[in-house]
C-alpha cells in the first residue's frame, strides 16, 4: 500500500474513533479480498472502505467502489463473520478523501447493502 493510502486509513480510523466507534481490525485479508477497517458502533459491526482520490476523473472516490468492489467486500465480510460464530447487525461505510490536505474524510454510512 502506498504511504498516502496508509495515511488515509490512519486518518479515517482516527476520525471514526473520535465519532465514538471502536477499531477492531485494520486491513483484514482473506482469499476474497481486504477490508480496510472493521469497527464497532454500539451493537453494529462496521466494515469501512477508505478511498483516496486526488482528482475526480472516472467519478472520484465514491465511484471507485463499484459493483465488483462491493461484491469482494461483501464476501470478505462474510468470511470475517464466519470467524465470529455469530452475526451481529452490520453495515458497510465509505470514508472518502478527495486529498489529504482537506482534513477529515466524507463519511457515508450504509454506503451500500449486502
Amino acid at each position: 500500500m502506498s504511504t498516502r493510502g496508509e495515511t488515509a486509513e490512519l486518518l479515517a480510523a482516527q476520525y471514526l474513533s473520535n465519532q465514538g466507534l471502536k477499531l477492531l481490525k485494520r486491513n483484514y485479508r482473506c482469499r476474497h479480498g481486504e477490508i480496510d477497517l472493521i469497527l464497532q458502533d454500539g451493537d453494529t459491526l462496521v466494515f469501512a472502505e477508505v478511498r483516496l482520490r486526488s482528482h475526480n476523473h472516472y467519478g472520484g472516490a465514491a465511484a471507485s467502489i463499484n459493483a465488483a468492489k462491493q461484491k469482494r467486500l461483501i464476501r470478505t465480510a462474510q468470511h470475517y463473520l464466519a470467524t465470529l460464530g455469530y452475526t451481529p447487525p452490520c453495515r458497510f461505510d465509505a470514508l472518502l478523501f478527495h486529498n489529504l490536505d482537506n482534513g477529515w474524510p466524507e463519511w457515508i454510512r450504509n454506503a451500500f447493502t449486502a
